[in-house]
């Protein structure tokens, strides 16, 4: 029994799952293979399948302007009184009390 050819058709539309294909159908990520792999489990990669990325030489004169502005600065955490910064467990359990409460 198969639906009627306009459902078959609305159907080819629709992105394939693993519910609607039997058993051994692997949907990927559509990455692309950045190698091999091995009969011992390993894998080996091929660098002429890698992909490189070239930046312009000039990039001041460059036309194209990033996302975000390039007047962002960092923004840095402020922890004076603690020595080890923000991994210190001092920090961390005042925090939590300022924000849960005490207990």
């Amino acid at each position: 029994m198969q639906p009627t050819q306009a459902l078959q058709k609305a159907f080819r539309k629709l992105p394939l799952t693993t519910k609607d294909i039997n058993k051994g159908f692997y949907k990927g990520t559509r990455t692309g293979s950045m190698g091999r792999h091995t009969k011992f489990g390993g894998y080996v990669i091929d660098w002429d399948k890698v992909r490189t990325y070239v930046v312009p030489a000039d990039l001041d004169s460059f036309k194209l302007t990033p996302f975000v502005t390039r007047k962002v600065h960092p923004t840095k955490g402020r922890y004076q009184g603690y020595a080890m910064g923000p991994k210190s467990p001092e920090f961390y359990l005042d925090r939590w009390k300022a924000e849960n409460g005490l207990d």
